[in-house]
C-alpha cells in the first residue's frame, strides 16, 4: 500500500523514453527495434471483489509498459508516414476484408446477384455487423437498379464511397478548449487489457506536444500495479500523478486530482477508471458515482467520458459500449489494437449501431500510432489508395 493521497511533486524533467504499449501478436513490421517491456504480472485474482460470472467479454491482458529504459526518440523522424502505418497496421483487417472483396471482382465485368450476395457475405465475416452490411447492400443494390452503377468497377468504386459515408459522421477529432480555460477532464473508462492505461500515455504526450498542460488520475485503485503503472508513464511525460493506496476509493481519488488541477490550472485531467467488466454491476455503480462526485467541483465533469476498446474483440466491444453507456454515457471511442486483429471491420459497426463519436485509433505500438480518427483516410488505407492520404501523413 503506499501512502494517503499522494500528489507528485512537479516531476524532475529527464528525456523521455518513447513508451511502447502491449506487445502485438501480429506480424506487421515494425518501425525500429522495440525494447523489451518488463512484464509485470496482473494480480487479477486480488483485485476481484467478487467472484468472475465468466471473462468472455474480457480481452486477453496485456503487460501494460514498465518503467525500462526504451530507446531515445530522436530516431522518429526516420519513421514513415502516418498513412504508410495504417496501411501496414490494417494489414490484417485488409487480408480479412478488402482482399476478400477485391478477389470477388477478379474477372467480372457484369453486377448480378451471386455477386451481391457474396459482397453481403464477405462484409458480415469482416464483423462490419448485420445493420451495417444491410445499409450498405441496400444501398449498393439501388444504386445498381438506377443504373447509376453498370459494371463490377463502378460497383467496387461505390462499396468504398459507401464504407467512407457510413464512418464520416463518427469522424470527430476530440475538440479542447483553448489552452488556460482548464482542466478539460477525461474520465478514460473500458474493460482490462484494452489498453487504458497506455493510451493514456500516448494522449498525454499529443496534449503536450499541442502546449498543454496535462496531470494524471490513478483511479484505478482495484489493481496493485495499476497506479505504479501510471505513475511510470507520469514520470516519462515528467506529469504530476495524483494518486492513493491501493484499494483506496476511486472517486475520492479522482476527486482530489480535480481539486488539484483546478489549483493549479492544468489544461487537461486525465482520470484512469478500473477495468470494471460489464457484468460487474457495483463497478458500473461506483462509476456513475464518480461522475456525481466531480459534478460537485465542475457542474460539467467529466467534459469527455473516453471508451477503450479493443478491436480484436469484434462484435463483443457493442455490448461493452451499450453497458458503459447506461453507467455514463460515452462521448467519444478510442479503438486499439487494430493492427493485432482481422477483425477491424468492427469500425463500421459500432459507428452505424452506436453512433459514437471515434475519437483515435490506434495501428501500432509507438506513440505514433494513436491518430485523430479520418474516415475517408481509413477506407483508403483499407483499400491502399493513395489518394485519400492526409496532407500531414
Amino acid at each position: 500500500p503506499e501512502p494517503e493521497a499522494e500528489a507528485e511533486a512537479e516531476p524532475e524533467p529527464e528525456p523521455e523514453p518513447e513508451p511502447e504499449p502491449e506487445p502485438k501478436p501480429g506480424p506487421e513490421a515494425v518501425d525500429k527495434p522495440e525494447p523489451k517491456p518488463e512484464p509485470e504480472p496482473e494480480p487479477e485474482a486480488v483485485d476481484k471483489p467478487e467472484p468472475e460470472a465468466e471473462a468472455v467479454d474480457k480481452p486477453e491482458p496485456e503487460p501494460e509498459p514498465e518503467p525500462v529504459a526504451a530507446a531515445e526518440p530522436e530516431e522518429a523522424p526516420k519513421k514513415k508516414g502516418w498513412f504508410a502505418r495504417i496501411k501496414a497496421g490494417l494489414g490484417k483487417t485488409r487480408a480479412n476484408l478488402t482482399d476478400g472483396i477485391a478477389d470477388l471482382f477478379l474477372g467480372k465485368k457484369q453486377i448480378d446477384d451471386d455477386l451481391m450476395e457474396e459482397l453481403e457475405t464477405q462484409l458480415l465475416l469482416a464483423d462490419v455487423g448485420i445493420e451495417a452490411t444491410t445499409e450498405i447492400i441496400d444501398s449498393l443494390t439501388d444504386r445498381v437498379s438506377r443504373k447509376e452503377l453498370k459494371d463490377s468497377e463502378a460497383l467496387y468504386q461505390a462499396l468504398q464511397e459507401e464504407l467512407t459515408a457510413l464512418l464520416a459522421p463518427v469522424a470527430k477529432p476530440l475538440d479542447l478548449p483553448p489552452k488556460g480555460e482548464g482542466p478539460f477532464v477525461i474520465l478514460m473508462v473500458g474493460v482490462n487489457g484494452v489498453g487504458k492505461t497506455t493510451t493514456i500515455g500516448k494522449l498525454t504526450k499529443h496534449f503536450q506536444a499541442e502546449g498543454r498542460s496535462v496531470m494524471l488520475a490513478a483511479g484505478d485503485t482495484f489493481r496493485a500495479a495499476a497506479v505504479e503503472q501510471l505513475k511510470v508513464w507520469g514520470e516519462r511525460n515528467s506529469v504530476p500523478v495524483i494518486a492513493q493506496h491501493t484499494g483506496a476509493d476511486s472517486a475520492s481519488v479522482i476527486y482530489d486530482a480535480l481539486a488539484a488541477a483546478k489549483a493549479r490550472q492544468v489544461d487537461v485531467l486525465i482520470a484512469d477508471t478500473a477495468g470494471r467488466l460489464h457484468n460487474k454491476g457495483h463497478l458500473m455503480e461506483e462509476l456513475k458515482k464518480v461522475r456525481r462526485v466531480m459534478g460537485k467541483l465542475d457542474a460539467q465533469a467529466p467534459h469527455e467520458v473516453m471508451l477503450v476498446l479493443d478491436a480484436g474483440t469484434g462484435q463483443n466491444a457493442l455490448a461493452q459500449a451499450s453497458t458503459f453507456n447506461e453507467a455514463v454515457p460515452v462521448t467519444g471511442i478510442t479503438l486499439t489494437k487494430l493492427d493485432g486483429t482481422a477483425k477491424g471491420g468492427i469500425i463500421f459497426a459500432l459507428a452505424k449501431q452506436l453512433g459514437t463519436p471515434i475519437r483515435y485509433i490506434g495501428v501500432g505500438e509507438s506513440l505514433d500510432d494513436l491518430r485523430s480518427f479520418a474516415a475517408e483516410e481509413f477506407v483508403g488505407a483499407l483499400f491502399e489508395r493513395d489518394d485519400a492520404r492526409r496532407d500531414d501523413a
